[in-house]
């Protein structure tokens, strides 16, 4: 039977398949367009069973504010080639929006979140079909606070979101802070956050490397404990030397802004460090 062309069309703006398996579907359809559709989508959940065993390491990480709340996702695929392909970037987008918009709390319940009447799962499988990768939503993950910021490093593979105590935070400080959590990657906002498992991890560290060198048993806890404190300093944000103003730490360049104005979250993902 003869496709026509609006047809081909509505088709490829229901799915975002392309030109030439619009038109197979369609004629495998006999016409059919809601048939049509449904063979599109069966084609991604073949070609998403087939890829299963592929490595979706290459992807896009996106950061975004709505109001009070912001969050990070991270959408999968195979090659950088489908990463900076700007339909894939703009997908990213509108599940983290869906996401944003929720009280999704992890990439479990962001995967169950329906977009054009079908779950971001569901969304996955079928542009995988189209595109013809493994695609994977790998995370997602949301803050909250009186004053948010998002920021994307450029080329979509490090993302930061930062929240702040107080309401109407200067945009430029904001930033700062979010661009100093991506340039150095801090565990936690103070030492006080660390996780005791990274503590002790740390000192066990230190005293080994400190017992390697020779140094007496009955100072190791001593000399490991000095160590911590560097640990500390490098790898907590508010101790952290800022990145704009070596001779500041993070939270003297806050104190110099506004002196109530203290960090109360964040998050930071990279798909490589």
């Amino acid at each position: 039977m003869e496709i026509k062309a609006a047809d081909v069309m509505k088709l490829r703006k229901a799915t975002g398949a392309g030109m030439m398996d619009c038109k197979k579907a369609l004629a495998e359809a006999n016409g059919d367009f809601d048939n049509a559709v449904k063979i599109i989508r069966e084609k991604g959940k073949a070609i998403a069973s087939k890829r299963a065993d592929r490595e979706a390491s290459e992807g896009c990480v996106l950061g975004k504010t709505a109001g009070k709340k912001a969050g990070i996702i991270v959408l999968n695929c195979e090659t950088d080639f489908v990463a900076k392909n700007q339909g894939f970037i703009d997908l990213t987008g509108q599940m983290l929006d869906i996401a944003l918009a929720s009280d999704a709390k992890n990439v479990d319940e962001a995967k169950e979140l329906k977009m054009d009447g079908r779950t971001l799962a569901e969304q996955v499988i079928e542009q995988t079909g189209i595109i013809g990768e493994k695609l994977e939503l790998s995370y997602y993950e949301a803050i909250e606070a009186e004053s948010v910021v998002a920021y994307i490093h450029p080329g979509n593979k490090l993302a930061t979101v930062v929240g702040f105590n107080k309401p109407g935070v200067d945009q430029q400080v904001a930033k700062d802070v979010a661009m100093q959590v991506a340039a150095m990657s801090p565990v936690a906002i103070d030492k006080d956050d660390v996780p005791e498992e990274v503590v002790e991890k740390e000192l066990e560290i230190a005293k080994e490397k400190f017992r390697q060198e020779g140094k007496p048993e009955n100072m190791l806890d001593k000399i490991a404990q000095g160590a911590l404190n560097k640990f500390f300093k490098d790898n907590t944000l508010l101790n952290q030397a800022y990145v704009k103003d070596g001779k500041m730490t993070v939270k003297q360049f806050l104190a110099s802004n506004d002196k109530d104005l203290v960090v109360t979250t964040f998050l930071r993902y990279a798909l490589t460090d």
